[in-house]
């Protein structure tokens, strides 16, 4: 089995038995996301709290 099959199975085993398809799909969501914000941050692809301050309050216009 692949390393994501292996992760995608231990996520879902982990689950409580009566879990419905949505919460384990958001699981598995919040898995990626995650992972993707680890790798961001390992290729230095961040930002600073107080850019992203001023990126925020340029949303609230």
């Amino acid at each position: 089995m692949s390393n994501i099959k292996d992760k995608m199975t231990k996520i879902i085993q982990s689950q409580p038995e009566d879990a419905s398809y949505e919460e384990i799909m958001r699981e598995l969501a919040f898995e990626r996301m995650i992972e993707r914000g680890l790798k961001d941050s390992r290729m230095g692809r961040v930002i600073s709290n107080d850019e992203m301050k001023r990126r925020i309050k340029t949303w609230r216009k």
